[in-house]
């Protein structure tokens, strides 16, 4: 477990929909409870909140043994919209109170707004409604505006890290503020490399060397390089072997040494979008109503 700066603890390994398809979130987070993972990460404009919910109900573990996280959207930015946004996610969940909310993007061109969401998420806080509150894609710049203006630092910042773009600069600042780091795509395997100029980081052969080393594969490596730089790693799958073998990974231990040589394969190059060139404009979508 990991605990966020208000006291709340969170699965040091997540599971994550996002790009699943609905009729494949069922099965593939049963799947994943299953196996052990106590954490499913989804977000309002994934599309599949309402099979989360069905996969956590039809489960049979209890409603405070998973931790559930979703992500507003941009389109339900504003203090209103953004309480109703709450409200449509906690009901395509199925559930009175969400344990990590967050806003999936900075929306920088119209941070009022991001400003106005935020603020709605301190007082689903305050109600009880949401047991901890964060950000999405968010960059020192929009944190340093964001902390300047509102009361409670974001328990949590859910960035694009992986071994060929750790975003060291980020994280660093991240770490000072006591928000926690959440790698999504954490092995690079959802959208890398669009231009064709690295290949996967799963045929890396420094990577590759590491994981015979340990007998383990290249994803369970660098699943552990997060857990053991204090990173909370938010795996995908629909595919249950695999979906297990991202799990198994709390038995062994990388050493200073194999971290360093994974850290240096950085090569700054983003994978998903700038977060400066998310407007609603070319990212809006309208998210349906529970």
């Amino acid at each position: 477990m990991m605990k966020l700066n208000n006291g709340v603890e969170m699965p040091a390994l997540g599971f994550g929909v996002f790009q699943t398809p609905p009729e494949q979130t069922i099965d593939a987070v049963a799947s994943a409870l299953e196996t052990g993972y106590r954490h499913i990460d989804t977000a309002a404009a994934y599309g599949n909140e309402h099979e989360v919910g069905e996969a956590i109900h039809g489960s049979g573990l209890a409603r405070d043994e998973i931790f559930v996280e979703t992500k507003v959207w941009i389109t339900d930015y504003g203090y209103d919209e953004t309480l109703h946004a709450f409200d449509k996610s906690a009901g395509k969940l199925g559930v009175e109170q969400i344990d990590l909310l967050i806003l999936h993007q900075a929306l920088p061109g119209e941070f009022d707004l991001t400003i106005a969401a935020y603020k709605a998420l301190e007082k689903l806080y305050a109600d009880d409604r949401v047991r901890a509150i964060g950000v999405s894609n968010f960059m020192p710049r929009h944190l340093g505006r964001l902390l300047s203006e509102t009361e409670i630092v974001p328990a949590v910042n859910q960035v694009e890290v992986h071994p060929y773009f750790r975003q060291s600069e980020l994280l660093a600042y991240d770490d000072q503020h006591g928000i926690r780091n959440q790698a999504w795509s954490p092995i690079g395997g959802i959208t890398f490399y669009r231009d064709g100029s690295n290949g996967s980081t799963l045929e890396d052969p420094v990577i590759g060397d590491i994981a015979e080393a340990h007998d383990k594969t290249a994803a369970q490596v660098m699943l552990r390089w997060h857990l053991q730089q204090g990173r909370q790693a938010i795996p995908k799958s629909v595919t249950p072997s695999r979906i297990a073998e991202n799990f198994d990974i709390f038995d062994f231990e990388l050493s200073t040494e194999q971290l360093a040589v994974i850290d240096a394969l950085d090569t700054g190059v983003r994978g998903g979008p700038e977060p400066d060139a998310i407007t609603r404009e070319n990212f809006g979508r309208q998210i349906p109503e529970a």
